[in-house]
């Protein structure tokens, strides 16, 4: 039957990418344990190098752990015909067609999230916190989860119910509709995340006067970058690991700096992890990311409705009729190959921009202070000095740290 089929590729694809990933990982693991490269050894001594030896294999367990959980769950699910009987079973006292795929994947949501709890708890409280980077308290993580699920209602069940909407009246040219919308919601969260949704989680306060935005407002100026204003975000009270980010388009940037980041590095290493991001903004990468985030979801959304209305897709996972919301949740999995290939293309184009904005802090300004940040970022992270190769293709946004401090010092010389 042709159902059986689809059943069947389904759970051949859950299971390749499961052994792929494990592969992966195990790769990556054993990589771990190489000699630090000689450009990298001062990073670690003998006593940090040990404990990053500890967190690396504490992570990758743990790691190990939930995926084969993860991988059984959904796969005993699908085998089992759990899936359709959850369908039926809305359907018995909901018989409004929109309103089922809200109620299933509402279910499947508070489901996935009670199972997901104890493994966060774990990795925070447990694994996190005994390498002391968890600064987050009980109360934070599960007010984190209620602020999760009111946005998750809101924007989630907005967009799902959007999707309904122009599929029950337009059918499987509901594609063309329902990109626009994503396009427009992609705009909106770039533009307002600092202003209206990060402010939920974190406290964002204007870098105060001093070295610091003195020599940041020095070079925007030198570089001709509109720089409205530098915040500092109490990162802190989640992690010790720290970072930064631009957010918005176009001349409405916000440059956002993790307190901690502030705290552990010198002006001039964090004046070159800003030209850094300058030089994303110059290169217009984030303009790029952006144009091929939407041009991957048309092709997504294409693909989709191809199959949305495929009755065989619904009696594969266990339904007794045309379910859209059972064939959603198929296409995410028989998607995936494809989501996998685009995302290495994407991860390639990422690494040559992190390598463009490198070299752009580079020679506007200086080489080795982002070198010398870049390297107390990877300690004060407890960072895998030596992946795998496999894995950084698969994986990786941006080249290892080695690849990008030969990468600079060449430039220098």
């Amino acid at each position: 039957m042709k159902e059986q089929f689809i059943l069947n590729f389904i759970l051949g694809i859950l299971i390749f990418e499961y052994l792929l990933d494990r592969v992966l990982s195990a790769l990556n693991e054993r990589s771990s344990k190489k000699p630090i490269p000689e450009e990298l050894i001062d990073i670690y001594d003998q006593e940090s190098y040990d404990q990053s030896q500890r967190y690396q294999r504490a992570t990758h367990g743990f790691s190990r752990l939930s995926e084969m959980v993860s991988f059984i769950l959904i796969v005993s699910a699908i085998w089992l015909g759990w899936f359709g009987a959850l369908d039926s079973w809305i359907r018995d006292f909901s018989p409004i067609e929109p309103v089922t795929p809200l109620i299933f994947f509402g279910i499947l949501f508070i489901i996935s999230d009670l199972l997901g709890t104890p493994f966060s708890l774990y990795q925070n409280f447990v694994i996190e916190a005994r390498f002391g980077f968890n600064k987050m308290t009980i109360k934070t993580f599960f007010l984190d989860k209620i602020k999760g699920y009111f946005l998750t209602i809101i924007l989630g069940g907005m967009l799902l119910l959007i999707f309904i909407v122009l599929l029950t009246f337009l059918g499987t040219d509901f594609w063309w509709y329902f990109w626009i919308v994503i396009t427009l919601f992609i705009f909106g969260i770039n533009m307002l995340y600092t202003s209206l949704l990060l402010p939920l989680f974190n406290k964002l306060i204007p870098l105060e006067d001093g070295d610091l935005r003195s020599a940041i407002a020095s070079f925007a100026e030198k570089v001709a970058f509109p720089l409205t204003n530098v915040f500092v975000m109490d990162g802190s009270k989640r992690s010790s690991k720290g970072n930064a980010f631009f957010s918005g388009l176009g001349k409405k940037k916000k440059v956002v700096l993790y307190d901690t980041l502030v705290s552990q590095h010198s002006v001039d290493e964090l004046t070159a992890v800003f030209a850094h991001e300058v030089g994303h903004y110059k290169k217009r990468h984030i303009y790029l990311a952006t144009f091929m985030t939407i041009i991957q979801t048309g092709l997504m959304l294409f693909v989709l409705s191809l199959m949305i209305m495929n009755t065989q897709i619904s009696y594969a996972l266990g339904g007794n009729m045309t379910a859209i919301h059972l064939n959603l949740l198929a296409f995410g999995i028989l998607y995936s190959p494809i989501s996998r290939l685009l995302g290495i293309i994407m991860n390639i184009i990422s690494r040559k921009n992190e390598y463009e904005a490198d070299a752009y802090a580079a020679t506007h300004f200086k080489a080795q202070p982002l070198i010398e940040g870049l390297k107390k970022m990877s300690k004060d992270h407890l960072s895998n000095l030596t992946p795998h190769p496999a894995y950084v293709f698969v994986n990786y946004s941006h080249p290892t740290l080695l690849q990008r401090i030969e990468a600079l010092k060449h430039l220098v010389h």
